[in-house]
């Protein structure tokens, strides 16, 4: 049973910086294509950041040069570190395979206050 539990979400100051965990369980997360996901209030949720079984990272525009993914294979943990943030970054984060393919956890709050 794969298990993927988000934390680290919290309120922020814009231009702040807030570091998101994902603990996994049930997926050895190197073998996989893994990402955070994002869910602003009335909007669809979006991929924002993904790192590739190789260690490639790709970004949504809307969070490039600002947001870092990353994993500790060891702690088998996804991070996403992100700085500089805009209210507009305002969303529930969810860890997940980078195409949604597991269930959905209860993700992280982050709230960007102006």
């Amino acid at each position: 049973q794969v298990q993927l539990v988000e934390s680290g979400g919290g309120l922020v100051q814009a231009g702040g910086s807030l570091r998101l965990s994902c603990a996994a369980s049930g997926i050895i997360i190197s073998a996989k294509d893994m990402g955070w996901h994002r869910q602003a209030p009335g909007k669809q949720r979006e991929l924002v950041a993904r790192i590739t079984r190789s260690g490639t990272t790709i970004y949504a525009n809307s969070v490039r040069s600002r947001f870092i993914i990353s994993r500790d294979s060891a702690k088998n943990t996804v991070y996403l570190q992100m700085n500089s943030l805009k209210p507009e970054d305002t969303a529930v984060y969810y860890c997940n395979d980078y195409l949604g393919g597991y269930g959905w956890g209860q993700g992280t709050q982050v709230t960007v206050s102006s």
